[in-house]
């Protein structure tokens, strides 16, 4: 007799009960998707900041502004190779609503800081560089507005004001550039600082933050020290840590997303655990004659002990892959409601090949003991219990 069949004819005997197992680890699956992927767009910044690069901020608080000085004064450290440095805009297009992730840089050094993140061809660089008012923007973004290269676009500021009055520039797109890693965030739009610095009302020549890269990672810990030693006791003190430190302590300011993964995602998965495990024991425990018959008629023990861990394997699986296809589908109906806040918001490889982990564990966790139970059962006693 096939074994496939029986394992078949035994998951579904109580239709009923087969469903609401199923649909218990396929919530269990889609609060998984949803919140590891909402994770990992979170940590996106982490995962790809580069080794060998430091980010320098003021002391008091990241939104403190450095003098511009401090840039050269950056660059003359030991060990230090590239230095740019950047300002926030506070852009918007047309409505408020409408946030853009905009930032006014020094062109050149900020391409050469992010040359492995940001791809632009050759001559949408140099039509850049050779335009003040020109900008770059990201893939994701000009998508999302309708930009095309060329287009003269009115970009509005929430914190700055033009000298001329208003608070709208007139820009020049003049290059859109992907980002070298999928998870790259391409929303976000570049503009000259000198242009920047020429045309606000107010700021004089302070920038936000500087960034720069260093000739050996190994020597990031020296060179940080040397910079915030050199700046002590001085009208503005600097703090210096890696790209990726700076991205967790900014992500880790709404909250710890880890710990509120790790709490969701263990109280589900504990649940669904004793529920599913329950489920799986009371059903061999409804099928104790017929084992004790399968084994009379000569099915080996252990052929019955595979039968009844491959059943919870199935279930862990038919109820888990749909949970995460459900939570595929959701984040691909986010992507574009969430793109001006989470670009990097996908279901991607590594998350499914984790959650298909948890199902074959779920499975072999909830049918391990039943099996087990099934395996050591003596026929006259199973006889006796009838």
């Amino acid at each position: 007799m096939n074994d496939l069949y029986l394992i078949y004819k035994n998951m579904t005997r109580k239709p009923l009960r087969l469903f609401l197992t199923c649909f218990a680890i396929f919530i269990a699956f889609l609060i998984f998707g949803a919140v590891t992927t909402l994770k990992s767009a979170l940590d996106a910044g982490i995962d790809l900041a580069a080794d060998n690069r430091l980010v320098v901020v003021n002391k008091i608080n990241f939104t403190q502004p450095l003098p511009i000085a401090y840039a050269q004064k950056v660059a003359a450290v030991d060990g230090v190779e590239n230095v740019t440095y950047a300002n926030w805009f506070g852009g918007y297009y047309q409505e408020a609503r409408n946030q853009i992730v905009a930032m006014a840089v020094e062109p050149e050094s900020w391409l050469q800081v992010y040359e492995r993140e940001i791809l632009l061809p050759p001559e949408q660089r140099a039509a850049w560089l050779g335009n003040r008012q020109g900008v770059i923007v990201g893939e994701s973004l000009a998508q999302r507005l309708g930009w095309k290269i060329g287009d003269r676009v009115p970009v509005s500021s929430s914190i700055f004001s033009h000298k001329d009055g208003g608070h709208t520039w007139d820009f020049v797109v003049e290059g859109i550039f992907t980002g070298s890693d999928p998870q790259h965030d391409t929303n976000s739009m570049y503009l000259h600082f000198k242009y920047f610095m020429e045309t606000q009302s107010f700021g004089g020549e302070w920038i936000g933050w500087i960034t720069l890269t260093t000739v050996d990672a190994a020597q990031n810990q020296r060179i940080a020290d040397a910079i915030d030693s050199g700046f002590a006791n001085s009208q503005a003190e600097t703090d210096t840590s890696t790209e990726e430190a700076f991205s967790k302590a900014f992500i880790e300011q709404i909250g710890n997303i880890g710990l509120i993964i790790f709490g969701v995602v263990f109280m589900a998965f504990f649940t669904i655990l004793i529920l599913v495990g329950n489920t799986m024991a009371l059903a061999v425990r409804e099928r104790t004659g017929e084992i004790a018959v399968l084994k009379t008629l000569g099915f080996p023990a252990p052929r019955i002990f595979k039968m009844v861990l491959t059943e919870s394997l199935l279930i862990a699986l038919i109820g888990g892959l749909a949970g995460l296809g459900a939570a595929w589908l959701i984040i691909q109906g986010a992507k574009g409601t969430m793109a001006q806040f989470l670009p990097n918001l996908m279901l991607d490889s590594g998350v499914a090949l984790q959650a298909l982990l948890f199902m074959l564990l779920l499975g072999l966790v909830t049918g391990l003991l039943p099996a087990l139970n099934a395996l050591r059962l003596n026929i006259v006693t199973a006889f006796n219990r009838g």
